[in-house]
């Protein structure tokens, strides 16, 4: 049995405790704020509710499969799935409005087809094709096994099938996400559905690899789903999970410093001066951030997140409505921006747009509100981190949520009559919460773009010391974050010969 010092209680931490555990190790895990969950957590006011981070989950089969290996109850044992049907809905800049069906290529191409005109859909069709064939290139390096070591080649080679474009008497291919959208998708809506998937990343589609396309693939392919209660509800089933396989829980303790031995990890050091001494350490995504990041500690040719995945933050505006949901409302409505330059000036030193991209969240589900009398939703946007925007100066964010609340009347008419009340997030929030400078998101892995939407590998050059979280392979997500537990997992219990699950 070894001594395993976990840092952070996030998601992605907590996958590997429990996978650790269970392979019969002594775990302990490290946090420094009072709870879990790390961007998972939730906001209660007056019988409301709210996901302050993610609100719908994709490709659950990474849970179901952390439950499988860490007991006996399932997944679905322990949290309540729902798929969410339709998937998403989208307003588009000119009002045009589209409902998209969970996880039905034929019937997105459908629905396409009726809102956007004759050609649409069957471009989208025909794109999601060759977003397939870019995932099936890159699951497997990107998601189901540790970094390569000649991760060169993920960076230098475009899995995405590209349509071959003339342009200026030269035939060109996308390279980009925004390119693809031009080139391919040739409607400006269907430019602006592909991008959202991009955006909610954090991610600037102009500069996006054109690999970014396998995001909206996962979606259409996979399905999004709910877990009733919210998704604090998952991390409240992970983090019980972790305490039946015994792994021991220390909130309230920061981790500032990580202790050698002999060449290797041996603990880590805590803010009050104690020494956990610990064969093995684990870090969540942040602790490469906060002071602990030295570049030698890295394993082969450094990886770091770039700058185009730290600018980038979010405001949550937590809504408190009077009145009842109507019948039918989409769980996920997408309001587009009617302004795409100014959009993207968040991954600049312009200013955001009066009517930003606003994801409305409107889960139907009782145990968010007081009483059917009521409604709880949550309005997301991507903005500049605090890294690139003071979130704290008088005005900031009341100023963008006000925007955000403009935006949203656009898909829920009279929003703004009916607020009780509400809480508006930002990036200091997150920061507060996480540890993640300026309160950035990590975005997902992906290949192409010379590397630099890479992450940091899971293993170190310093023996004993391990990566897990967002921040690290292969990137940001819920999905990833439990992909990146079960790769760590496997490089402690295994060794470096561990190749990813088979």
């Amino acid at each position: 049995m070894a001594r395993i010092a976990v840092m952070g209680a996030g998601m992605g931490a907590m996958a590997a405790a429990a996978r650790l555990a269970v392979a019969g190790h002594r775990v302990v895990v490290y946090e420094r704020t009072a709870t879990y969950g790390g961007a998972v957590r939730r906001f209660e006011r007056e019988g409301f509710a709210f996901d302050t981070g993610p609100g719908l989950l994709p490709l659950p089969a990474v849970y179901r499969d952390l439950f499988l290996k860490t007991g006996k109850e399932p997944l679905e044992a322990c949290v309540e799935l729902v798929q969410v049907d339709p998937s998403s809905r989208h307003v588009f800049a000119d009002d045009t409005d589209v409902s998209l069906p969970n996880a039905s290529r034929a019937g997105v191409v459908t629905a396409l087809t009726e809102a956007l005109g004759a050609g649409a859909g069957e471009r989208w069709g025909d794109f999601l094709v060759r977003a397939r064939e870019a995932w099936d290139r890159t699951r497997r390096p990107l998601l189901e096994e540790p970094l390569w070591p000649n991760w060169q080649v993920l960076a230098e080679r475009e899995p995405y099938p590209a349509v071959p474009h003339k342009r200026l008497l030269r035939t060109r291919r996308a390279t980009t996400l925004a390119e693809v959208g031009a080139w391919e998708l040739r409607d400006p809506r269907l430019t602006a559905l592909l991008e959202s998937h991009a955006l909610a990343c954090g991610l600037d589609p102009r500069v996006a690899p054109a690999s970014a396309t396998v995001l909206p693939y996962m979606e259409h392919a996979f399905g999004t789903w709910y877990v009733r209660g919210g998704l604090r509800e998952l991390a409240r089933a992970v983090y019980e999970r972790c305490v039946a396989r015994r792994v021991e829980f220390v909130f309230g303790a920061e981790v500032t410093g990580i202790v050698e031995k002999d060449g290797r990890a041996a603990g880590v050091e805590l803010r009050d001066g104690t020494v956990a001494e610990a064969d093995t350490v684990v870090g969540s995504g942040p602790w490469r951030l906060s002071g602990l990041s030295r570049p030698e500690l890295y394993a082969g040719d450094e990886v770091r997140p770039t700058a185009e995945s730290l600018v980038a933050g979010k405001v949550v505006v937590c809504l408190a409505l009077r009145g009842a949901r109507e019948a039918g409302a989409a769980h996920r409505t997408v309001v587009h921006t009617t302004d795409r330059e100014r959009e993207f000036d968040l991954f600049g030193p312009g200013t955001p747009p009066e009517r930003p991209t606003v994801w409305v969240e409107r889960p139907d589900d009782p145990r968010l509100r007081p009483d059917d009398a009521h409604e709880s939703v949550v309005l997301t946007s991507t903005v500049p981190s605090g890294a690139h925007r003071d979130w704290t100066a008088s005005g900031a964010a009341d100023d963008f949520a006000d925007r955000m609340v403009t935006a949203a009347e656009r898909a829920v008419p009279g929003l703004r009559e009916r607020v009780l009340w509400r809480e508006v997030r930002t990036p200091a929030h997150t920061e507060e919460e996480t540890g993640a400078q300026g309160g950035g998101i990590p975005a997902p892995s992906l290949a192409g773009s010379a590397g630099t939407l890479l992450h940091p590998a899971n293993s170190t050059r310093l023996p004993g010391l391990f990566a897990v979280g967002g921040w690290a392979h292969p990137g940001g997500g819920l999905p990833h974050a439990g992909m990146s537990g079960a790769l760590v997992a496997g490089l402690v219990v295994e060794g470096p010969e561990f190749r990813g699950s088979r």
